[in-house]
This record gives structure tokens, C-alpha cells and sequence, in this order.
């Protein structure tokens, strides 16, 4: 009897098709399995915008199924790109939705962000999941600057130093649940 897999809910922050973030959440995807089960949430750009008047006791519906991806989900993985040094707004309106919540409160994250420099929006990152209280630490966490030269049209990733950092961090992710 094989036992079930550890379902992680991936979250690229950026909307672009095909983005650089959206090939390093496949590639760890592939690298977590066969113990894991991954999907990568496409729905980010159709969040309604949040406004604290709608988030009661019946948000929209578009949030409720976000929330129940989150809370079905043993662990969480964010990869976002940086846009005028700060997170893109897309992914900081999904997190908005969440603060009202203790959805993330003690969630097994992973968090990376890929840009060219990101800096800035990866200490974002930081700050604003710490505040939703999920559970990450130095080795779940990872900065990846001058993504566009490090990952190639087909995914693959052509910058040894970053394969190693990211085969590095979908081992200490997995080992938050083995």
C-alpha cells in the first residue's frame, strides 16, 4: 500500500506565460517527485482586486477556491519575479486576501524569488509571509538574481551554480515532510 502524496500548491508571481518563475516551479516540480504532488495555481490574475469590504464571512468566490487550494495543500511554494523593486502586484493582492486568515499560520513554505535583481521584493516576500506566520526558514528560502540568463526558453537550467542552489532547496523542502 503506497501512502498518499504530500501535496504542495505552487505559486508563480508572475502572470507572464511561460515565465522564467513558472519553469522553476515545473523544474522543482520534477525534482519533488515521486512523493509529492504538485500543482501550479494559473489563476492568479483573475483575483478580484482585494477590498477589505468583501472580505466577510462570503468573499468572492474566486477567493474561497484560492483559500481551499491553500488549506488543502500540506506545504506552499512561492517563485515571483521582482517588478519595480517590489513584488508584483498580482501576488501581493492574493497574499491580501490571505491576511484576514490563519490559513499560512505554521504552512510549510518555500520561497524563492527569481529576477533580475530582487533584492527588494524578495525581503518583501519575507517580511509579508513571516506576518502570515508561515513556516520557513534559511534553507526554504532562496534569492536568484539574473534569472533570464540562468534559465533557458525550454526550462532547462543552464547555469550549474543556480541548479545546484535549486536542487539544494527542493531537497530541504522535502525533508520539512519526510
Amino acid at each position: 500500500m503506497t501512502s498518499p502524496k504530500i501535496k504542495i500548491l505552487a505559486i508563480s508571481g508572475s502572470t507572464r506565460n511561460n515565465s522564467s518563475n513558472f519553469k522553476i516551479l515545473k523544474y522543482i516540480s520534477n525534482s519533488l517527485k515521486p512523493e509529492f504532488e504538485v500543482e501550479i495555481f494559473e489563476g492568479l490574475e483573475m483575483l478580484p482586486h482585494f477590498n477589505p469590504d468583501l472580505d466577510t464571512d462570503h468573499p468572492p468566490q474566486e477567493i474561497l477556491s484560492f483559500r481551499d487550494k491553500i488549506i488543502n495543500a500540506d506545504g506552499v511554494m512561492i517563485c515571483t519575479p521582482e517588478y519595480v523593486f517590489s513584488l508584483p502586484g498580482s501576488l501581493k493582492n492574493a497574499l491580501e486576501w490571505c491576511v484576514s486568515t490563519t490559513i499560512f499560520s505554521n504552512k510549510k513554505t518555500g520561497l524563492i524569488t527569481a529576477s533580475a535583481s530582487g533584492e527588494m521584493a524578495h525581503e518583501q516576500l519575507l517580511l509579508i509571509m513571516k506576518t502570515l506566520e508561515a513556516k520557513f526558514d534559511d534553507s526554504t528560502q532562496l534569492l536568484i538574481q539574473g534569472v533570464r540568463g540562468k534559465v533557458n526558453a525550454d526550462g532547462e537550467i543552464v547555469s550549474e551554480e543556480t541548479e545546484n542552489a535549486l536542487q539544494n532547496f527542493a531537497k530541504n523542502f522535502k525533508n520539512q515532510f519526510l
